[in-house]
């Protein structure tokens, strides 16, 4: 259906109002002239019979037409005179023998009563309208009656004159009713299309944009919702608006990957962390279906079972890519607004890969701990008994005896003894900070040499320092000195004899650095992530023979953390290892 504007809805309206009003005025005012007019005429010409009454005889007798137009000429009239049978014994205009007898004419029948009688019709005779006015000729019984008579045709003359002068004013009324209804039919669509206009800026967000008062009351009051209605807006849209950044800033910051699916299974919104964790783009991902990107039947099994059963149900996800598997924990609900139909799933996702690494690492952390401490409490428990059978008689035996149990005992002292230390410091670095005063470090590089010293000479391995006199840290010295100790005493005993030793120490930037670098036969590439875990031996039976622990990387790990830093290796098969502890050279 076709649109028209307000002002062509409004303005006929009041364009026919108006005409109705002038045309109902001007017909008021035609008829209110055109009786006065008549009404005018007929007090006049009963003013000129009652005068040409009294100049009649008291009895009509004789010719009479010579009387009718000497009254006629007095009066300015037509004037007939009626004897009482209806006969016209006088006439002005005409012959009295020309003219039919008048007793049935209204105005003389009345007269003929005794009363006064008027009339107007068409007159054949002088073809127009006619004014009839007749009295009694005298109050005498018996008598005829005067009849005076005037054309209208002045009347009409002069009410035609007086009906175009009121329809010329009808007409200049109606003009300027209608050009001021013209003006108020654009005041008011101008106010409506100001309103028109606030509303479409507030729709399109300005929403601090305001009305202007109007001096109308209803448009004020319109204007003043409108205002208000955007105040409330603004203050809804400002809610909502820190609403959802508050909620983004929820969903990115969580470390659990949060999809929400419509019922077919689309992507309707994800956060970075379920982005990262399924390797997809998020805004690629928007509006795809979940198999699109991510082709993982155990993941589509789990949604399609909420789907299906309208049950949340949780279950363990595995994905594989170019880094390796990731094990996942996948939970799985309903997305169903307060009150309203449900309209697809939530998907949490949280990653359980490192934990599963931290349970692995106990698990073999327990069964190396149980398998270092049974070797050396197998080997005093046989000795034991061995010497409890009879050895201790054989003074040879039972000193050799003696002397292993005695390496056994001191063996499983080092590894409780390791134990300890790894105890204390992961307990100094979770509640309370290493004691690090600024300390030049090349003595506390001395001393960690001179604790290896006597076991590079049995090997005649040549110990290398490097480390300019001026270079200081923050450090602990007896926690660094142990770690110092530790490396070189493996840089030591995995270099052949012969070999070389070098510790170096520098600053560079503004880590403190220390480098341990021997030129033995090297770690393994498989062997390089996990070195550094506890009782992880690259070579389980030479490192046993060495009388190692197992723990003395993991204390250097440890004692590197304990410092704000961390340590790191380099090493290649037959090429020797280079091991790097980075601590802060200043606070």
């Amino acid at each position: 259906m076709a649109r028209r504007r307000l002002l062509w809805r409004i303005y006929p309206s009041f364009l026919i109002c108006i005409l109705l009003c002038v045309l109902g005025v001007g017909a008021s005012a035609a008829y209110l002239v055109r009786w006065l007019g008549y009404h005018q005429a007929q007090e006049e010409l009963q003013g000129r019979a009652q005068l040409a009454r009294q100049l009649l005889p008291p009895q009509p007798a004789g010719r009479m037409d010579e009387l009718a137009r000497r009254l006629a000429g007095l009066s300015g009239a037509r004037v007939t005179l009626i004897s009482q049978d209806g006969t016209v014994v006088g006439e002005s205009e005409l012959t009295s023998e020309s003219m039919e007898n008048h007793a049935w004419r209204p105005e003389v029948h009345q007269a003929l009563d005794g009363r006064m009688g008027i009339s107007s019709r068409y007159s054949s005779t002088l073809r127009t309208d006619v004014l009839y006015v007749a009295l009694p000729w005298s109050d005498a019984p018996g008598g005829g009656v005067v009849r005076l008579s005037l054309p209208l045709d002045h009347v009409a003359q002069a009410m035609r004159s007086i009906y175009i002068g009121i329809g010329l004013s009808a007409l200049g009324m109606a003009v300027l009713a209608g050009a001021l209804a013209m003006l108020v039919s654009r005041r008011v669509t101008r106010l409506i299309e100001h309103m028109r206009q606030g509303a479409q800026r507030f729709a399109a967000g300005q929403l601090r944009h305001r009305l202007m008062a109007q001096d109308t009351d209803e448009f004020a009051g319109l204007a003043e919702a409108l205002n208000s209605m955007a105040g409330q807006l603004q203050d809804k849209i400002a809610f909502l608006e820190r609403y959802r950044t508050l909620q983004e800033t929820v969903l990115s910051t969580m470390a659990e990957g949060v999809l929400a699916l419509d019922l077919e299974e689309r992507i309707i919104s994800m956060n970075a962390a379920a982005a990262r964790l399924l390797g997809a783009d998020p805004q690629a991902a928007a509006g795809k279906r979940l198999q699109e990107f991510c082709r993982n039947p155990a993941l589509q099994r789990l949604v399609r079972a909420v789907l299906q059963s309208r049950q949340t149900a949780e279950g363990e996800i595995v994905l594989r890519d170019a880094v390796g598997e990731r094990c996942l924990q996948g939970r799985c609900s309903l997305l169903q607004p307060a009150g309203a139909d449900c309209v697809g799933v939530l998907l949490v996702l949280a990653d359980l890969t490192h934990l599963r690494q931290l349970e692995n690492v106990r698990r073999d952390f327990v069964a190396n701990v149980s398998h270092e401490l049974k070797t050396p409490i197998t080997s005093i428990k046989g000795f034991v008994e061995t010497l409890r059978e009879g050895a201790k008689d054989e003074p040879e035996n039972a000193r050799r005896f003696l002397e292993i149990v005695a390496r056994q005992a001191d063996r499983l002292d080092a590894i409780i003894e390791d134990l300890l230390s790894l105890s204390r410091l992961e307990r100094a670095g979770d509640h309370e900070p290493v004691d690090r005063p600024p300390t030049p470090l090349r003595p506390v590089m001395e001393a960690a040499v001179a604790d290896v010293q006597e076991k590079a000479r049995r090997k005649n391995i040549q110990l290398a320092l490097d480390c300019p006199p001026q270079v200081q840290g923050l450090i602990n010295q007896r926690l660094l000195e142990q770690a110092l100790v530790n490396l070189l005493d493996n840089a030591v005993k995995y270099s052949p004899d012969g070999g070389k030793v070098e510790l170096s120490a520098g600053i560079e930037g503004a880590r403190l650095i220390l480098r341990v670098r021997d030129y033995g036969c090297g770690i393994e590439p498989q062997h390089l992530g996990r070195i550094f875990e506890r009782f992880y031996r690259v070579d389980k039976a030479r490192s046993r023979e060495e009388g190692g622990t197992g723990l003395g990387l993991a204390i250097v790990k440890h004692i590197a953390q304990a410092h704000g830093g961390g340590v790191s290796v380099q090493s290649a098969p037959g090429a020797g290892s280079t091991f790097t502890i980075t601590l802060p050279a200043t606070t």
